[in-house]
């Protein structure tokens, strides 16, 4: 049965899914560190401030998230209608929008994590390239982010993690359609109101494995960088 199952399981879902969280982890990765980086150069108090702005989808239900999203983006408001007027872009009912909000719901974990890694790196290896004239940017690209990467490592497997089960706030701001924005959440979700739990079990086993395999890869890839260290 199971098989016969598999045979005629539509993939789409799964596609989808893999699409955006490869692409929201990408946006993560790149807009997480930049801003762990530039927020941990503000004094305290606006600090502080920015953290908590930065850190606000962590804590909000993704349906809220998805609707600020939703208000953002939407044609009939000014932003969404300039989007789309202007520049032909479409973000509501899109793959695009499934993008923007599995990484506005991600993008926490991997700057919380970006940060608290950041703050671990010794100093005195900045100090270093600094005395030997390497500017800023090289600074952090080539010293900061490598002497930082298990941390990062973490960041990057939480993000994808997350950005691959996004459910509330895509579906709000993206829809489900299939082929197109359906993921896979969006299908578990469907085939249990539709009562067909053994499908539901086999999407849910193939998150699993893609789970796994991902864990696996990324723990992997952290391990070389703190190979040299001594542990427990």
């Amino acid at each position: 049965m199971i098989i016969d199952i598999l045979k005629n399981l539509d993939w789409s879902p799964l596609y989808v899914s893999l699409k955006t969280g490869v692409a929201a982890t990408v946006v993560c990765f790149f807009l997480g560190l930049l801003a762990a980086e530039r927020v941990m150069r503000l004094p305290s108090g606006r600090k502080a401030l920015a953290d908590g702005i930065l850190s606000l989808p962590l804590v909000l239900p993704p349906t809220a998230a998805g609707f600020f999203l939703l208000l953002l983006f939407s044609r009939r408001r000014p932003f969404g209608s300039l989007l789309y007027e202007n520049f032909d872009v479409k973000v509501v009912q899109s793959w695009l929008g499934c993008v923007i909000a599995a990484s506005v719901i991600a993008f926490p974990l991997m700057y919380r994590n970006a940060r608290a890694a950041f703050e671990q790196v010794d100093v005195n290896l900045i100090y270093a390239g600094r005395t030997l004239g390497m500017s800023e940017a090289k600074i952090f690209w080539r010293v900061t982010v490598p002497a930082a990467w298990p941390g990062i490592a973490s960041g990057t497997i939480l993000t994808f993690a997350r950005a691959l089960g996004e459910y509330g706030a895509s579906s709000m701001l993206a829809g489900n359609i299939p082929g197109k924005t359906g993921t896979i959440a969006q299908k578990i979700a469907m085939v249990i109101q539709d009562g067909d739990y053994l499908a539901a079990g086999v999407w849910v086993a193939v998150v699993l494995v893609i789970a796994f395999i991902v864990l696996l890869l990324m723990n992997l890839a952290a391990g070389r960088g703190t190979k040299h260290l001594n542990r427990w």
